[in-house]
């Protein structure tokens, strides 16, 4: 294995460095969308939270709740490209179907967090978004898996 693969000099290595930290950017703000969903509907988890003596402790507001499956989401589908997207990257690559793929995933999962917990849009928006990154991940997977058989 050469280590020129994992340079910024490699277009697939570069473009999977800027997809990743475009989506890891976009898991940390949904932290916060989840804290600004929690102050606009004045709904805590925790008693120390609570902004008032007349609040209570509240688990489901629906906003909020939305907001956090949309969270847990990313963290089931992203986490996964972070790992098999440094992997694929270490199988030398065609360089324009890694980037297409890398952009794939990246956009895909902004336009899911978009369709399900910004803007509502009902389906299929949301499952195409999904199934996009889901797709493009799993194609990766097999490549590697494939490369590292054989």
């Amino acid at each position: 294995m050469s280590l020129e693969l994992l340079t910024l000099n490699n277009p697939v290595f570069k473009s999977f460095t800027f997809w990743a930290g475009v989506l890891v950017v976009k898991m940390l703000a949904m932290s916060l969308l989840t804290a600004i969903q929690r102050f606009k509907t004045k709904t805590f988890a925790n008693p120390e939270d609570l902004m008032s003596p007349k609040l209570k402790v509240k688990f489901d507001d629906p906003n909020v709740e939305r907001v956090r499956r949309a969270h847990r989401n990313d963290l089931e589908n992203i986490l996964p490209f972070f790992a098999i997207g440094l992997l694929y990257t270490l199988t030398n690559p065609s360089a324009f179907l890694a980037i297409n793929l890398f952009r794939a995933v990246g956009i895909s999962r902004i336009v899911h967090t978009l369709v399900y917990a910004v803007v509502v849009v009902p389906q299929p928006a949301r499952a195409l978004s999904f199934f996009v990154a889901l797709i493009s991940t799993a194609y990766m997977a097999f490549q590697v898996i494939a490369a590292a058989a054989f």
